[in-house]
């Protein structure tokens, strides 16, 4: 039940890095694959690969859940449209649609199967995990685990399959870092290098890395990450708010008002771009602008 609960926490992050995705390099990229640059490109759909950005080069949750309407109509054959639906789902609590995308992914990657064999697998495993953190939110623990059974193993034969792909290294290098930085006995570091050396895109890549980091209470390390991920995608508010949070932990650890101050205007800056993010990923960010405010006030009044 520990692993399942680690894993439903990054529901967003997977499918799609979904968890859990476009190339920052000067590679060009064939039209609609976010992850691979001139090898092994695949043709993912252009309307899905707008959408992807929307969601996480620019952080604009609502423009990219129209933009999938329009993808999971016009490009239903590809799972991660309908992936993608659900994770927006997912952050806008809605359960019934959560349940419906998942087994459209499911039922576009059995499709895919039989002409792309590794993302066929995948994104089965994308689905059922999806379908998992709905029985989890539903049913309990125990529903989910068969759910979890079937995630691994099919993320298992897309690994057997291409085990250097970018698109699997970063769904599956999301899982594993989730993992590792909760669960004991694990190795963080080996993860983290793994993911650093197999995944695409790097925006995705210094994103998870900087979360990885702050989890494990290495501020410094997170924030070098958090640093590099914004400069590649400096529009993005839950990037900026990332950085923010990391600065506040930092200095409250070392009691230190500058770095809290600094936070705080992160938090106003991400908090300018509200209208793009859904009520659970604003929420924290006003909640912990608020608690910075307080602890400002009164460290100035002592």
């Amino acid at each position: 039940m520990a692993q399942f609960k680690a894993i439903k926490k990054m529901a967003l992050s997977v499918p799609m890095a979904i968890a859990l995705f476009v190339s920052m390099g000067a590679n060009p990229t064939l039209a609609g694959d976010p992850f691979r640059s001139k090898k092994n490109v695949r043709q993912i759909g252009d309307r899905t690969e707008v959408a992807f950005d929307k969601l996480f080069r620019l952080g604009n949750y609502k423009a990219a859940k129209q933009d999938l309407i329009r993808a999971t109509s016009l490009e239903s054959e590809e799972p991660l449209a309908h992936a993608l639906r659900a994770a927006i789902a997912y952050t806008e609590e809605d359960w019934e649609h959560i349940r419906i995308y998942a087994k459209k992914t499911i039922s576009a990657a059995e499709t895919l199967k039989a002409q792309d064999r590794m993302r066929g697998h995948l994104y089965l495993g994308v689905g059922h995990f999806l379908d998992g953190a709905y029985q989890f939110e539903k049913k309990g623990a125990v529903a989910a685990l068969t759910k979890l059974q079937q995630v691994l193993y099919h993320f298992d034969r897309a690994e057997n399959l291409a085990p250097h792909d970018p698109e699997l290294n970063l769904l599956k290098g999301y899982m594993e870092l989730m993992l590792a930085v909760n669960l004991p006995f694990s190795s963080p570091e080996e993860a983290i290098a793994r993911f650093q050396d197999r995944a695409a895109p790097n925006f995705l890549v210094t994103r998870g890395i900087a979360l990885a980091y702050r989890d494990l209470h290495q501020f410094d390390k997170a924030l070098q990450f958090a640093e590099t991920a914004l400069q590649q995608t400096p529009k993005n508010p839950e990037l900026i708010y990332l950085k923010g949070q990391i600065l506040r932990a930092k200095g409250i650890k070392e009691n230190d008002l500058v770095l809290l101050q600094e936070a705080l205007g992160y938090f106003d800056k991400a908090l300018t771009k509200s209208h793009q993010l859904p009520e659970t990923i604003l929420e924290p960010i006003q909640r912990e602008h608020r608690n910075t405010i307080q602890q400002l006030n009164r460290a100035r009044a002592n």
